[in-house]
Order: C-alpha cells, then sequence, then structure tokens
C-alpha cells in the first residue's frame, strides 16, 4: 500500500485528489495521513469526502476514515465501473474538482459513462466550468477520450446549488501530447458573469480588462443569471492561440469593487502574454497527470509553483515517470517521460 503524506509541499485537498485519481487508474491501493495539514481547516470538507465517495463508486473502492474531518484516510480500489452518476457535494464546494477526481478513471474505462454534478460550478481557488470546458478537456481529447460537457445552472458560494453533465467516451490508451511555445493569439474575449446581481458589476469589469488589456469592445461580453441559488460574480479572461485557450478568472467579493477584480484577472493574463508559454500556471498543474498517465508528453509552462511541484511527487508515487523542468527565455519547458 501507496503512504502517502498529505502535509507535504503546499499540503492541501490536490494531493488527495491526485492520490484518489491514480489510485483507480492503476488499481493501487493508498493510505494518506495529515490530509489538509497546510490548511486553516484540516482534514475532510464536504467537498473532499464528495471526491472520496464519488471515487469510492467508480472504483467499487474499500474505504476506511471517509468522514467529515477526517485527517487520515484508507482507499483501495477494485475494478472500474463505467455507467450512470450523479455526485452531489450538497454546499459550495467544487463540483469541478469532484469531476476531475474520478475522470482519469472513467476516460480509461471500458464503456462510456454520464456524469451529473451538482455543486459549486464556480469557486476561488478551482477550476471554473469554462476552464474545464474550454482550456483543459480539448487538449484531453487531443489524447484520445472525448469529453462533451452540458452546463445547467451557476452555483458560486456560499449558497451553490450549480449543475451540470458530462458524457465520457473512452479510449483505450492515452497519446502523448506535445505543446510547443504559445505561438500568435487568434482570439480574445472578457466575459463578466452576473448572477442576481446588477448588470453593470459585469459591465464595470470587462471595461476594466479592456483597459487594462488594450482590448476594444468588440472582445467585451456580459451574461446575467437569475435561475442561481444565490448571488455571485466571476469576469473570465479568454486568450487563444495556436497550441492552447486559456482562461484567467476573478472573483466578486463583498467590499471589493468591480475595476479591483478586473485588475485581478487581467494582471494575471498580462503577465502570460508577457511569456511565450502555452500553459498558465494552472493549466500547467491540470495537464501533469494525464500527461504521466499516457506515459510521455511535453509542454511550455509560465511558470512552475508549489502546488504543481507538489503534484508532481503525489504522481510519482504512483507511476514511474519523471518531470523534467528546464528554463528557457519567456518560458519553462517541460517533459513527462517513463
Amino acid at each position: 500500500m501507496i503512504r502517502i503524506d498529505g502535509s507535504f509541499g503546499e499540503g492541501g485537498g490536490q494531493i488527495l485528489r491526485t492520490s484518489l485519481s491514480l489510485s483507480l487508474a492503476t488499481g493501487k491501493a493508498f493510505r494518506i495521513e495529515n490530509i489538509r495539514a497546510g490548511r486553516e481547516r484540516p482534514g475532510l470538507l464536504r467537498q473532499h469526502l464528495t471526491a472520496v465517495l464519488a471515487a469510492a463508486e467508480v472504483g467499487n473502492a474499500e474505504v476506511r476514515g471517509a468522514t467529515l474531518g477526517s485527517t487520515e484516510l484508507a482507499f483501495s480500489p477494485g475494478p472500474i465501473r463505467a455507467g450512470e452518476y450523479r455526485f452531489s457535494v450538497g454546499t459550495a464546494g467544487s463540483g469541478t474538482l469532484v469531476f476531475q477526481t474520478v475522470l482519469p478513471a472513467l476516460m480509461l474505462a471500458s464503456e462510456p459513462s454520464r456524469v451529473v454534478i451538482e455543486g459549486g460550478t464556480h469557486n476561488t481557488a478551482a477550476p471554473p466550468f469554462d476552464f474545464l470546458a474550454r482550456a483543459f478537456l480539448p487538449l484531453l481529447e487531443r489524447m484520445g477520450p472525448k469529453v462533451l460537457l452540458k452546463f445547467e445552472r451557476y452555483g458560486f458560494y456560499p449558497a451553490g446549488g450549480g449543475r451540470f453533465c458530462a458524457e465520457i467516451h473512452p479510449a483505450n490508451t492515452l497519446k502523448p501530447l506535445h505543446i510547443g511555445e504559445r505561438g500568435e493569439i487568434t482570439s480574445r474575449r472578457s466575459t463578466g458573469v452576473v448572477a442576481n446581481l446588477p448588470r453593470h458589476i459585469a459591465q464595470r469589469e470587462v471595461e476594466t480588462v479592456g483597459k487594462m488589456l488594450n482590448w476594444g469592445p468588440e472582445c467585451f461580453s456580459v451574461e446575467e443569471s437569475r435561475d442561481s441559488a444565490g448571488p455571485g460574480n466571476i469576469v473570465m479572461i479568454e486568450i487563444g492561440s495556436r497550441e492552447v485557450t486559456e482562461i484567467f478568472s476573478a472573483f466578486g467579493q463583498v467590499g471589493l469593487s468591480a475595476e479591483k477584480v478586473a485588475s485581478i484577472a487581467a494582471r494575471d493574463a498580462r503577465e502570460y502574454l508577457v511569456s511565450r508559454a502555452a500553459a498558465g500556471e494552472h493549466l500547467t498543474d491540470q495537464l501533469l497527470l494525464p500527461l504521466a498517465l499516457a506515459g510521455a508528453g511535453s509542454f511550455t509552462a509560465e511558470r512552475i509553483n508549489m502546488h504543481a511541484r507538489t503534484n508532481m511527487n503525489v504522481i510519482s508515487e504512483f507511476l514511474p515517470v519523471r518531470f523534467e523542468i528546464r528554463g528557457e527565455e519567456g518560458f519553462t519547458s517541460v517533459n513527462v517521460a517513463c
């Protein structure tokens, strides 16, 4: 049984989720201690427990320690079962992270699956639904699997209540993915979303992005939602190129002006544009696991943060892969090999 220290590196929930994903994909059991020891509220919160229970259902696993607040967990997977699933976080906890926990196993299963996720769809410290749909999954599909997403309802913190569906058509094996320098920018878009809030908030956000990035109004769009369980706001900046589509986002908060929210996202986008990298900071972290499962791949990254380095260490516990990182002018080169 593989032993994982949840306090290692950045000490967050990604250590648990990566362990669950790879346990399902490899059939290897693991035990994790000090779960989320690096966080203000250690142990399993609702979204982490949902991810554990979802992984257990997909992988017919035997689990010990799957309770709220638990700091230790033992997970022994059985055979993967494709089929129809519905997972509800029950709070505003990230549904996209729950989905990404079970996705690697289901995209390598013997039959297609359909998954319904309820909970948070647009959360801080988690990839928003739009990032999955337009940045991450198009790259994953180049490796073989096909994942069709359908968005149904926004779920913002603290009310949650969002919903999306996924149809997963698996591949027998994953093809290596190689992504070079970003290349010419082919599309630009800034989208402000408001749920049960005034439209002018989103309008001010996209206009601020336009000023900071020198984009014209043809790049702006505003979306309003009235069927969200609670209020919420996000501004997203989408940058398309020959190699990838990247999305940068920031969330509205009480006491934070629309202009300030927009400036956070625009700053991240501007740093990415200055580089020559294809993958931004968060996409870099997302690509590591599927490339490791493929056994080979490479890409250019804006930077390698502690989150990504921690993820590399956890992946190496389950798979015989090496991560080779080399600094270049304008980007960092990442190579994955057996």
